[in-house]
């Protein structure tokens, strides 16, 4: 258990897929190319056996947008996006309605 104060020290976000791409010499690895508003990030996601890139391109997605950047097959992922695990493999989380990119989930 955490309290709310360490909760409340992650930063969610929404943010708009601009760009999807396979990582060359994995099964599983995206690069997304991603706007939050007035920024764009690169995000390496784990998410490619359940989504084909093309899918993903205009999406909006959650993101936590303050974890430390990581460096994944040589690539920098500068955040992480939010999925849900299912039986038939990740199942990202998205608003229902359209938002301003780079929105704060409360």
């Amino acid at each position: 258990m955490i309290n709310y104060e360490q909760f409340s020290q992650t930063e969610l976000q929404v943010a708009e897929v601009k760009t999807a791409e396979r990582v060359t010499g994995s099964d599983k690895l995206l690069k997304l190319m991603i706007s939050l508003g007035e920024e764009e990030r690169q995000i390496i996601a784990g998410i490619g056996k359940a989504y084909e890139p093309e899918s993903l391109i205009g999406k909006q997605i959650i993101i936590v947008a303050n974890l430390e950047p990581r460096q994944l097959m040589g690539l920098e992922s500068q955040g992480m996006l939010l999925a849900a695990d299912s039986e038939a493999g990740p199942v990202l989380l998205m608003p229902d309605k359209p938002v301003s990119p780079g929105s704060k989930i409360k």
